[in-house]
């Protein structure tokens, strides 16, 4: 199906063909699940075809969803059925099938990644799983999104200013300094404004394990449907906003003699020039809303604020507050590999949906240290919470220099280590590069490391962390690959045209 308007060729998803056209406008919805909040961004992106890669020329929202609070059963559990209901209501106040929708985001954050039936929640996607970027995001690559979309990455280029991002939540408060374009350091901590809910009577209704300790550091006891008094929520947003204040600084806090932080501390001797704050607790933070949901929002924002202006550094509008970890939807690009390349079976592929890592493995040296290799990946794996080897992952190898056997055989070795928590769960060993030499590095770990598991290694391609890619069967003839790049789309206030 296609339309003519104003001369371009808007397509629904069937039977498209994104090799052929110079510009096409796609269907893109961003959900987000999260411990306190749920909602969903539709929106049309138009992509011109620059050299071998699309951009993105226009972006246009269609629509917002209301904002649900996250739906639970009696217990821990979160409500699916009416999560469901949800988006099908969203669906159709848009007057779009799933059926038109042409890739997707599907972020699952906070505390919810962690409740017992989140593979249910998964499970709601589970026909679009083709189209969907699905990311059952940790604290550390929560942590970046929505420190990307809230704009403070932006901004850090943009103003050249060291940015931090605090993003609070209903469960947890992400902590990003971001330096020229990207975030050099990160944390998590332990609070939140639904530590605790409340009914519209004031009786609490749920309690995170994280209340307790705040409430036992406090001296009294939180108990479900017993009246939360308003001094008793003084003092806990006050103690949550004094915690948080000690991880901004690069301290390490506790409640009741038990650590808060979901990660490292953060460096205690970075300057830090503006900070923005995102998530669900922003939107007090910045006055943009009065009601009240039956948690701490309110009174938090207030007491983070107050300890915020006095610390020193100008506090800045988010480009984006509670939507800021899905207000970039997927968007497709696409690319065909370059045809010095190796598979092996190749029946491996296809290969979808693969998460895009690109850690610094100092390969502009003349000397490759394959030590350096190997600890680079590993701490990308850790930031981007896939070290647990659960999931496959594409490498970004962005080579420089000789491709002598000494400088192969290094990297080739520091990639075996490096990936070895992917490759021992049965994941085949994905390297995409920028160069030409993506055959050579393949025959390498063949030949003379006699790697056993399967190994694509392609290149020619422009990658960068937080793309997902699908990587498509070997085109006839050509001995190259197609390759769909999809990437998370955050708003950067970037120029139009310009690549995302």
């Amino acid at each position: 199906m296609s339309d003519e308007i104003g001369g371009r060729i808007f397509f629904s998803s069937a039977g498209r063909a994104l090799s052929v056209e110079d510009q096409i406008a796609i269907l893109t919805v961003g959900v987000d699940i999260g411990s306190s909040t749920s909602h969903l961004v539709f929106s049309r992106i138009v992509l011109e075809r620059l050299d071998s890669r699309y951009v993105v020329a226009e972006r246009e929202m269609l629509h917002e969803s209301a904002i649900l609070l996250t739906p639970y059963l009696s217990g821990e559990d979160i409500d699916a059925t009416a999560l469901g209901d949800f988006i099908r209501a969203q669906y159709a106040a848009v007057d779009v099938k799933r059926e038109d929708i042409d890739t997707g985001a599907l972020i699952l954050t906070g505390v919810a990644a962690r409740r017992s039936n989140a593979r249910a929640i998964g499970d709601l996607f589970a026909l679009e799983a083709g189209k969907m970027v699905a990311v059952s995001a940790g604290d550390s690559l929560e942590t970046i999104m929505a420190a990307h979309g809230s704009g403070a990455v932006a901004r850090s280029r943009r103003e050249r200013a060291t940015v931090m991002n605090i993003d609070i939540g209903g469960g947890t408060s992400k902590i990003a300094i971001c330096a020229e374009g990207k975030v050099i350091a990160q944390t998590a901590v332990d609070v939140g404004a639904r530590l605790i809910a409340t009914d519209p009577s004031g009786r609490i209704e749920r309690i995170e394990a994280a209340a307790r300790l705040f409430a036992a550091a406090l001296g009294f006891e939180l108990h479900l449907c017993a009246q939360l008094a308003p001094v008793h929520v003084t003092a806990f947003t006050n103690l949550m906003a004094e915690r948080l204040q000690q991880a901004i600084r690069g301290g390490s806090p506790e409640a009741s003699g038990i650590s808060l932080l979901r990660g490292d501390p953060l460096p205690p001797n970075i300057q830090i020039d503006a900070i923005t704050v995102s998530g669900g607790v922003s939107e007090f933070f910045y006055n943009r809303e009065a009601a009240t949901f039956g948690d701490l929002g309110p009174a938090l924002a207030a007491a983070v604020r107050t300890r915020l202006e006095a610390w020193g550094p100008r506090i800045e509008p988010s480009d984006q507050r509670i939507r800021a970890t899905v207000i970039g939807a997927s968007q497709y690009t696409t690319q065909v590999s370059g045809s010095t390349i190796f598979v092996s079976p190749l029946d491996i592929l296809p290969l979808r949906n693969l998460p895009v890592i690109a850690p610094d493995m100092g390969l502009n040296r003349e000397i490759i240290d394959f030590a350096s290799v190997a600890s680079g990946i590993r701490a990308a794996l850790t930031r981007l919470d896939l070290a647990d080897g659960a999931t496959p992952v594409a490498l970004f190898t962005p080579w420089r220099g000789r491709a002598t056997f000494a400088r192969l055989d290094a990297f080739c070795r520091g990639v075996s280590e490096g990936m070895s928590a992917i490759t021992a769960h049965g994941h085949p060993l994905v390297l995409a590069g920028d160069g030409d030499v993506g055959g050579l590095i393949g025959v390498h770990f063949h030949e003379e490391l006699g790697l056993t598991h399967p190994v694509v290694s392609i290149d020619s391609l422009e990658l960068r962390e937080f793309d997902y890619i699908d990587i498509g069967a070997m085109l006839d003839l050509s001995g190259a690959v197609p390759v769909v790049i999809k990437s998370l789309l955050f708003s950067s206030q970037r120029p139009e045209g310009k690549p995302a």
